[in-house]
């Protein structure tokens, strides 16, 4: 299985009266979001299965990448990585799946399945933390296939 980790872009703070979940992408995280969104659309498969935190940041990091998206509940910013993993299927999905979440779930995922404990991990605004699982005799293995920033593509 694929779990491609994709924070949202960069967005705005919040303003007097709005919610957190409200504030949309800048300027510079829509360019961030589209950079990185043609970066996936060369790189995934046709069958990956896209979820989406029901944030505005998030949702809007995802249109960017032109395919059809989920909102999922339990990737909202306040989540833990067991909803997360529970939600992708991990590791036993057919197919990858995209997560277009948040920090501090996002880091604390990556920390998890590759080194075993929930460690406060940064992942950058708009970065993607691409990670496999494999079948070794071992066992399962989690690699870091990529790590790619938007400011890098």
């Amino acid at each position: 299985m694929d779990l491609i980790l994709w924070r949202h872009a960069d967005a705005g703070e919040v303003r007097e009266g709005a919610l957190d979940a409200d504030r949309p992408l800048t300027t510079k995280g829509e360019r961030q979001a589209q950079r990185m969104a043609d970066w996936l659309n060369r790189h995934l498969p046709d069958t990956t299965r896209v979820l989406v935190s029901p944030t505005l940041r998030t949702r809007q990091t995802a249109q960017a990448l032109g395919r059809k998206f989920k909102l999922v509940p339990e990737l909202g910013p306040e989540q833990t990585v067991d909803e997360l993993l529970a939600v992708t299927r991990w590791p036993e999905a057919k197919v990858p799946v995209l997560v277009i979440g948040h920090q501090t779930t996002l880091g604390l995922t990556a920390a998890y399945l590759l080194a075993g404990a929930t460690q406060a991990w940064t992942v950058r605004k708009g970065a993607v933390w691409w990670l496999r699982v494999r079948e070794r005799e071992t066992g399962v293995e989690v690699a870091l296939h990529t790590v790619l920033s938007p400011d890098k593509v």
